[in-house]
């Protein structure tokens, strides 16, 4: 997926909801069925320009709301954390495995690794 594609995917998923309908609708048709600005406008009875302009707007406030509130750049951020957590956690494993052989340094590794388990099914 272009960089562009996904970040405006992730926009969409944590604001969607604060759109109007009309806006939902025409981002929904557009950047998920892929449908074209023409095709948007043959199915609303509006101008290309107007399924544009309804668009801009919408994809506008989204942008705004993140450089609001940070959400997405946080969320990411935390999710980066946790892949260079995972990496950490192998690394102790191995070294446990291989050198120390303790039963608690293996039980708190699990105990990590549940709670990042936990963490990406939220």
């Amino acid at each position: 997926m272009k960089k562009q594609a996904y970040h405006m995917t992730m926009l969409y998923d944590f604001y969607g909801d604060l759109l109007t309908d009309r806006q939902k609708d025409f981002y929904d048709m557009y950047h998920n069925e892929d449908l074209s600005l023409a095709e948007i406008a043959d199915e609303h009875n509006i101008t290309r320009q107007g399924v544009r302009d309804v668009l801009m707007r919408a994809e506008t406030s989204l942008e705004e709301i993140e450089n609001k509130t940070g959400l997405i750049a946080r969320y990411l951020s935390i999710y980066k954390g946790i892949d260079s957590l995972e990496v950490t956690i192998q690394q102790v494993e191995t070294l446990n495995n291989t050198d120390l052989h303790n039963s608690k340094l293996r039980q708190l590794c699990n105990e990590l690794n549940q709670i990042i388990l936990s963490i990406r099914r939220d």
